[in-house]
């Protein structure tokens, strides 16, 4: 993760909704003040979305992911019934998780493919190796840690929640955004190595075609 992208989650994830909730609440009311506050994550991840052109699997997910939360958000009615919402979505995604890791479908292993395929690594080739049984247990691993990230996060979220009330959104915004990184690090990590015996095969495969014989 470069510095720049760092300076935009804090500004846009952290910061931003911070500001609006703590100055914005007086003025609006709880529940209009935290939602105007998801409006700058809201727009800086449909920028990521279309930066980084996830038009695959992966970006779907996030863009059905936002949808569906910002649907639930609009549909609360109250700020903390929105805090409740979200915690019970996150649990939902951690149940959508389980089941893949279950059907030995992880989705880590898909979007690790669209992240390879936009290397420019076909997508069958690469989908075929990740199958291979000592590259597979590293995706049901990473899988493991989407749903361990988002029992941690409704947790956090749950404790903050019945010790503070509405008046812990301030606290959910900065350590769950800690907690953000430190799951998103090991998770990227866990990407970026299995990505290695891709590349490793395409490099061997170009080798090979040309020491052929013309």
């Amino acid at each position: 993760m470069n510095k720049k992208l760092i300076i935009l989650d804090i500004i846009c994830y952290a910061a931003l909704p911070f500001l609006i909730w703590k100055y914005g609440r007086d003025i609006m009311g709880d529940y209009p003040a935290m939602l105007i506050s998801t409006i700058p994550g809201f727009i800086y991840t449909i920028y990521r979305f279309i930066l980084e052109r996830q038009f695959n699997i992966a970006g779907l997910f996030v863009i059905g992911s936002l949808f569906i939360g910002t649907t639930v958000d609009l549909l609360s009615g109250s700020a903390e019934q929105m805090l409740w919402n979200g915690i019970y979505l996150g649990l939902f995604y951690v149940l959508v998780h389980l089941i893949a890791l279950v059907l030995m479908r992880p989705l880590a292993l898909y979007f690790a493919v669209d992240f390879v395929y936009l290397q420019g690594y076909p997508r069958k080739q690469s989908t075929a190796l990740y199958y291979k049984k000592d590259i597979f247990m590293w995706f049901q691993l990473i899988q493991i840690l989407f749903i361990v990230r988002g029992l941690f996060m409704a947790g956090l979220k749950t404790w903050l929640l019945q010790k503070y009330g509405v008046d812990g959104n301030d606290q959910m915004l900065i350590y769950r955004q800690i907690s953000s990184w430190f799951f998103g690090l090991l998770i990227t990590a866990g990407f970026f190595y299995t990505s290695v015996p891709v590349s490793k095969y395409f490099a061997r495969k170009q080798a090979e075609a040309k020491t052929e014989p013309l």
